[in-house]
């Protein structure tokens, strides 16, 4: 099967959609698969190069030169309508490749569309967030869970996040935009049953499969050197968050539970930073330790060395990658009752589960747990056990049979034509 990914970041770029696009292409290759990425350009990369057997495209975009209207500088975005630069590239290289699938992973897909029954191939989207309802893509407003989308409040809520300059052409675009989306996708694949009700799929006409995220397999092996990494890491046991340096990774709320403790290990974050919030921006307690940046690898040594893992985002997360990871390592989780987190975090026997913008509450959540090491160990090796039901042995098949499915669609909806002439 010719497959083409249509991914806004790829490896090096850091970030958990990032790396669920690199190990499915990965994994789709090793089982004899032909399959190519496209993803946007940064400085110092190359245009084409060979990852593990996938072709990898980088290719640049209009918008990108004006960096202010969609992008971080350390994060670009495609822009939620075709990019003429970025519709031009793609026509060039699918007639190279000839996809029979393409599986789009965010606004990328919008510079399809307009290529989509050109090119004859099969759309497959995997919703890694709410954007098919959101402009925002975190169903988010005024810090509290939005009850549904209006035409009136969304413009007026991407205008207060984004400001008027940029949230209007974003929200009014987004708005024409996934309404074609909506008619041209021929399956959508969102992560977690909350991504599926966020964006409108429960209880809709569109076909739609809930798919989560996984992890490699070898997650558990040590790969590549990570010494240079692990030798700044505090001595002994530490408390560590991994993700977004971010206001909706709930790093503040985090920051402020970890002050309220006595006496406690040392607190890590690894991540990266994100628009809009800087870490630099808040008081940090004593004892915190901020790295950003690190690769794979060093993140997951990270886990097996730390005592547990954190991951308390204040928006409802639509899968939470980073938890399954801690788990794989065989740390409990202490997360927050929202989005998809308690799809992976099974309160009680993987981590604990706690109300999400609640510094006290987290807090008490940690004290349970470093006061009980036979509860953490416990916890652990549930979680262990748990993730296997995300590795990519298990789930990479149920994509494959996704694609097979709208294959088939497709040659029966042909046959009735052939018929009706």
């Amino acid at each position: 099967m010719r497959i083409l990914m249509l991914s806004q970041a790829y490896p090096p770029i850091i970030g958990g959609e990032a790396q669920h696009v690199r190990t499915l292409s990965v994994e789709l290759v090793s089982r004899g698969h032909d399959v190519a990425v496209v993803t946007l350009w940064y400085e110092g990369q190359a245009e084409l190069e060979e990852d593990q057997g996938v072709r990898v495209y980088r290719i640049r975009c209009s918008t990108a030169r004006i960096p202010w209207l969609f992008s971080h500088p350390e994060r670009r975005r495609a822009p939620t309508f075709p990019d003429p630069e970025i519709v031009l590239a793609l026509r060039r290289i699918i007639k190279k490749e000839r996809p029979e699938i393409v599986h789009a992973h965010n606004w990328l897909v919008y510079s399809f569309l307009p290529l989509k029954a050109w090119s004859g191939a099969r759309l497959v989207v995997t919703l890694h967030n709410y954007n098919l309802a959101c402009a925002k893509v975190t169903l988010l407003r005024h810090d509290t869970l939005c009850e549904g989308p209006s035409f009136m409040k969304c413009l007026g809520c991407a205008a207060q996040f984004y400001g008027p300059a940029r949230g209007v052409p974003i929200f009014l675009s987004n708005w024409v935009m996934s309404k074609a989306e909506r008619g041209l996708v021929d399956m959508f694949l969102p992560n977690s049953q909350a991504t599926a009700i966020g964006n409108g799929l429960v209880g809709g006409w569109l076909p739609f499969r809930v798919i989560p995220h996984f992890i490699p397999d070898d997650a558990g092996l040590q790969q590549g050197d990570a010494e240079p990494y692990l030798s700044q890491l505090p001595a002994g046991d530490y408390l560590l968050f991994v993700g977004g340096l971010g206001y909706l990774k709930g790093v503040d709320v985090l920051l402020r539970a970890y002050a309220g403790l006595t006496n406690a290990p040392p607190l890590v974050l690894i991540g990266y930073p994100v628009p809009n919030w800087s870490i630099e921006s808040v008081a940090r307690p004593a004892n915190v330790f901020v790295f950003q940046n690190w690769p794979r690898y060093a993140v997951m040594e990270a886990w097996r060395r730390s005592m547990l893992g954190l991951v308390p985002s204040i928006w409802p997360e639509p899968f939470g990658l980073v938890a399954l990871e801690a788990m794989s390592a065989g740390r409990p989780v202490i997360a927050s009752r929202t989005g998809g987190l308690i799809d992976i975090v099974v309160d009680g026997e993987t981590g604990l589960l706690v109300q999400p913008r609640n510094p006290l509450a987290l807090q008490q959540a940690i004290e349970r747990l470093l006061a009980d090491p036979d509860l953490r160990s416990r916890m652990g090796q549930a979680g262990m056990r748990k993730f296997r039901e995300f590795q990519v042995s298990t789930l990479v098949p149920r994509f494959v049979q996704a694609y097979e499915d709208v294959l088939q669609q497709k040659a029966e909806s042909s046959q009735r034509v052939g018929l009706m002439t």
